[in-house]
């Protein structure tokens, strides 16, 4: 079957001396990877490869199998050409630490515009934003509406918030639970938009703290999430 969808680029890894193997969020089947032969090898696959930076989006002409586990591109052309998220060296960091969580987070092979659209929509406004150092908390937040745990709006007063049930209670249950500068945070991306981002003030150690606690939420939530491996680098560019 030949199929037309919109992509995003997840993640790349060479097979072999001259094959890539790409994984792609894409718009009409969910999670699918690829297999691109020979595109190490020759200058003309060179100019390809540029296409599959982290979290391009991209348009794919597929010859897709359903029982294939990777399926072939036959054309690629670029849908939005970024302006600064993989020449800012911030803004590529955001992208190769979203790009882990997304990789590791997105599994389902079926159709969910709403999720594509979202983190379309949500790329596109950090390639043409300059204040965005709180961008990637209010990102994952949000994401967690599309994976079906965000956090439960009743109920805001209370002073605690429970990672395991994802709601706000009145006193501390368990080792879960959380209260302070990161429920205070919580609270306020809870009520931000992206455009209102900027008004979020904190320093770099309640940032991490809260990337810490969102990260532990993700592992709660979802059973085969694991920190991921540029959890580190990340932190050192935003420190």
């Amino acid at each position: 079957m030949l199929l037309t969808t919109n992509a995003i680029v997840l993640s790349k890894l060479k097979y072999r001396d001259n094959d890539l193997i790409v994984k792609c969020y894409t718009e009409q089947l969910g999670v699918v990877s690829f297999l691109l032969r020979g595109i190490l090898k020759s200058k003309k696959g060179n100019s390809k490869i540029a296409y599959f930076q982290l979290l391009s989006q991209l348009q794919l002409e597929i010859i897709y199998k359903q029982n294939r586990s990777l399926q072939v591109i036959k054309e690629i052309k670029l849908n939005h050409l970024y302006t600064s998220l993989h020449s800012n060296i911030l803004k590529s960091s955001i992208v190769m630490f979203l790009a882990e969580v997304l990789a590791n987070t997105l599994k389902e092979e079926e159709q969910n515009n709403n999720l594509f659209s979202y983190i379309e929509t949500t790329l596109l406004w950090l390639d043409t934003h300059s204040e965005y150092s709180n961008f990637h908390l209010l990102f994952l937040l949000n994401l967690t509406k599309y994976l079906g745990f965000y956090p439960e709006e009743i109920n805001t007063a209370y002073n605690y918030f429970n990672l395991l049930d994802g709601k706000f209670e009145t006193k501390q249950q368990g080792k879960y639970t959380i209260c302070g500068e990161n429920l205070t945070l919580l609270k306020t991306l809870l009520g931000t938009t992206f455009d209102a981002l900027s008004s979020v003030k904190i320093n770099a150690r309640q940032r991490q703290s809260f990337l810490s606690m969102i990260l532990l939420y993700f592992e709660l939530h979802l059973g085969s999430f694991k920190t991921p491996k540029s959890l580190q680098i990340f932190n050192q560019v935003f420190s």
